[in-house]
């Protein structure tokens, strides 16, 4: 059994398996034909809004949504090989869920440093929730 470790240091080795990308580059990445997924909860999505051409999916589900061969995956889960850039709302979850979707061999997910409010606060898209 190994020894436990504190939440920052997991934070610290997951996120050194991957590279996180900042607003700028998730956009680019977007545009580029990457899958942002959004996982904030519902309460944060109807307060501050959401990211066009997001895909929402909650915590909770990703992995399922997300694994191209799972019997409930999102049409957008197309295969291995796609670039997922997870959203939280500050970059903390989604540093784990990306460590998730690797685990299920999605070598090409990471997160967005800094989360849904570091993209808001750069300035891109953002529309109010339905």
């Amino acid at each position: 059994m190994s020894a436990p470790v504190g939440i920052d240091e997991l934070l610290e080795r997951v996120r050194a398996g991957y590279t996180r990308v900042g607003p700028q580059e998730a956009y680019a990445a977007s545009r580029s034909g990457a899958l942002l997924v959004d996982i904030r909860y519902q309460a944060l999505r109807e307060r501050d809004g959401l990211i066009p051409g997001a895909l929402v999916v909650e915590r909770n589900e990703l992995e399922w949504r997300l694994d191209p061969r799972g019997s409930h995956r999102a049409a957008e889960a197309t295969g291995h090989d796609l670039q997922v850039v997870v959203v939280c709302n500050e970059g903390y979850a989604s540093s784990l869920a990306a460590a998730s979707l690797h685990a299920l061999g999605l070598s090409r997910a990471t997160d967005l440093t800094g989360g849904f409010q570091a993209w808001k606060a750069a300035g891109l898209p953002v529309t109010p929730a339905a």
